[in-house]
């Protein structure tokens, strides 16, 4: 049974990946940036990508696909910034609403950083969660952290999903992972060791642990680095120098410690290797920083999926009774 998805600032596809994992084919992504629309394209040529502002956004085409999802931006929640929330005009969420409204899928996907959990925000939740129960959705968020589905990396995010009744029914959020996540050293090894260098394997030993959170970057701040001091002093315990990132892995004779190159981040966010990033260095991390990992938005993905195809299972045995 095939079902369908809208992606709302779809990114570089993090999310996307994952619920095409999960038996979701998209039918149009929505995404801003020029650098994350060509990596998109780059990787799938056959999906639907919009390039342009959500808020131009006409959902009117895609009328009764089974899925809303997306990620909205996260400035007016994160505790890096001002927690404007409703006030800043970055908030999208009532955008996401105004697509739901229109399009009338069954079930609604949408993730944003912990802060959005914040007591300060609970009458916003609320609102949103009001809004969408005079639409026909029950609602519920739930905070996920990568490292419980596999990634390597400590990343909190809130994701809110809501469902019409009769697929609620069938619907509950994925468990954790029994297994503990890979290290950042078994993670990265073959890259860390894939110009030669020396003291690889060393590193390796001294990378047991998982990474903190990837920082996206902001565009008012310069290039790519792994986030502010406290977080670059996290990764500097795992033997990374979280100033930067490199162009290329160490060589032979490198000396101190190395710096991340994009594919490496890319592969502690859980990309697979094959997915290919447009742009620069900068343009390129800032992608995956601010990329949803993919085997969380498959873990979520795969339990809608089962709500949405156990519920038209059901519709399609009452009609026969």
């Amino acid at each position: 049974m095939t079902l369908t998805a809208i992606e709302l600032c779809a990114g570089a596809g993090g999310q996307a990946l994952g619920l095409e994992r999960s038996g979701f084919e998209h039918v149009a992504l929505v995404e801003l940036d020029s650098w994350a629309c060509a990596t998109l394209r780059l990787n799938r040529p056959d999906w639907n990508v919009i390039e342009g502002d959500l808020r131009a956004f006409d959902p009117s085409p895609y009328c009764g696909v089974d899925l809303v999802a997306g990620g909205v931006p996260c400035p007016p929640f994160s505790k890096a910034g001002r927690q404007l929330g409703a006030d800043d005009e970055r908030d999208l969420f009532p955008e996401a609403l105004r697509v739901v409204e229109a399009v009338q899928p069954l079930a609604v996907m949408l993730e944003n950083v912990r802060g959005l959990l914040d007591p300060v925000f609970l009458p916003y939740r609320e609102q949103l969660q009001e809004r969408l129960r005079a639409l026909g959705y029950w609602s519920a968020w739930n905070l996920l952290n990568a490292a419980d589905f596999g990634v390597p990396q400590l990343r909190p995010r809130v994701n809110l999903v809501a469902l019409r009744p009769d697929v609620a029914d069938f619907f509950c959020w994925p468990a954790p992972q029994q297994s503990l996540p890979p290290t950042v050293g078994d993670t990265l090894f073959d890259l860390m060791a894939r110009g030669g260098w020396a003291g690889a394997t060393t590193w390796r030993t001294r990378a047991n642990n998982i990474g903190p959170t990837l920082v996206g970057g902001s565009k008012k701040h310069g290039g790519p680095d792994l986030g502010p001091s406290r977080a670059r002093a996290a990764w500097a315990a795992l033997g990374v120098d979280g100033a930067g990132l490199a162009d290329l892995p160490p060589e032979v004779d490198f000396d101190g410690l190395p710096r991340l190159t994009v594919r490496m981040a890319a592969r502690i966010q859980g990309f697979p290797d094959e997915w290919q990033l447009a742009g620069r260095k900068t343009a390129a991390y800032r992608q995956v920083g601010n990329a949803f990992p993919p085997p969380v938005a498959h873990a979520v993905g795969m339990q809608i999926a089962k709500a949405i195809r156990m519920a038209k299972h059901n519709a399609v045995l009452k009609r026969a009774a």
